[in-house]
């Protein structure tokens, strides 16, 4: 649909659409309304949907995630998170603890992140574990934390949310929610976030295809919501020297297929501070939108995943990193301009 399409606009097409007995699901992104059709294709072009007021082109999609497509979309989007954007242009950085542990450790980190360049607030209240008795996070103690810390730092929160149930109750505390690896095909979970309008971070399940990963964003596109950012965070493989293998050729393969962000988490994919700052320049160098790394003010004490978390002197050198390579970015970006 185009910009200035009207609500009454983008209900004619959805109403021809279902006319003909096919179906139309709408997304809403920051900058553009998307109309997903389904049904029979040849009957489709016989209703000359691109003559109805607001359509701005009618395109024919091959991919099976049609919404989240580069076909349907053929320029990268940018996610707004809290007035924080995500996507091309500047790497954003997300930092934070793993999990939320107390006030004072979460505010701590947070400033640690801040101080680094970190512009969004990761930390985890829900805390799926593989062992049922590993610390499983405050839940809505650690949301109201999350609140309290993003009022005294101005940073938004990203959190993640396990449960269909808690979706509404995470949303009204976070400014982004976030679906773990381990629900990466939850299916039900990935519709009920589509549902509350919140941008979403994705992460990849740690054994699924990048179609797959694919596949479980287009669940949360087809339920209207197109703010979605992709994380790859590591995929299990045989190798057992680091947590996760980062697949960083995912990167340049999931930008050219879809037009949504895509971070790396260089924390979870390691599992060991000294491998932090190498992946995070492999995943800058291969042109990922953003960073999300673990902090902690004492990893010695950390209640869940403290060998890979940053403490202050390692954020320092993350930080100059990430601005190196934003410089170098804006560079080579006025380069291109001079010789247009």
């Amino acid at each position: 649909m185009a910009p200035q399409a009207t609500a009454s606009d983008i209900a004619a097409v959805v109403a021809r659409v279902e006319s003909a007995g096919g179906k139309a699901f709408v997304s809403r992104g920051t900058s553009r309304t998307v109309i997903g059709l389904v049904g029979d294709i040849e009957q489709f072009g016989t209703l000359d949907l691109g003559v109805l007021r607001g359509v701005a082109e009618v395109v024919r999609i091959s991919a099976p995630y049609k919404l989240i497509s580069r076909e349907s979309h053929p320029d990268r989007s940018v996610v707004l998170v809290g007035g924080t954007p995500i996507g091309p242009g500047a790497p954003t950085l997300i930092a934070g603890p793993c999990a939320v542990e107390t006030p004072e450790q979460t505010l701590r980190a947070a400033l640690m992140a801040r101080a680094a360049g970190a512009t969004v607030l990761r930390g985890g209240a829900f805390k799926p574990r593989t062992s049922p008795y590993a610390f499983q996070g405050l839940g809505e103690a650690g949301l109201r934390i999350l609140a309290d810390v993003r009022a005294e730092t101005g940073l938004p929160v990203v959190t993640e949310v396990v449960d269909a149930h808690d979706v509404e109750l995470v949303a009204s505390y976070a400014d982004m929610l976030q679906i773990g690896t381990r629900n990466a095909q939850n299916f039900a979970l990935l519709q009920a976030v589509g549902d509350v309008g919140k941008p979403v971070m994705l992460k990849r399940g740690m054994s699924g295809t990048i179609e797959e990963w694919l596949m479980a964003a287009e669940y949360v596109a087809q339920r209207g919501n197109l703010d979605i950012v992709l994380c790859e965070r590591g995929i299990r493989t045989f190798e057992t020297a680091t947590r996760n293998t980062l697949d960083i050729s995912a990167v340049p393969i999931v930008q050219r297929r879809s037009h949504l962000p895509v971070i790396v988490d260089p924390s979870h994919s390691g599992g060991r501070r000294d491998l932090v700052l190498p992946l995070t320049r492999a995943a800058l160098a291969v042109g990922a939108d953003g960073i999300i790394v673990d902090v902690h003010p004492d990893p010695a004490t950390a209640l869940c995943d403290g060998p890979q978390a940053l403490v202050h002197e390692d954020m320092e050198e993350l930080g100059a990193a990430m601005r190196g390579e934003t410089a170098v970015r804006r560079r080579v970006l006025d380069g291109v301009a001079s010789l247009l």
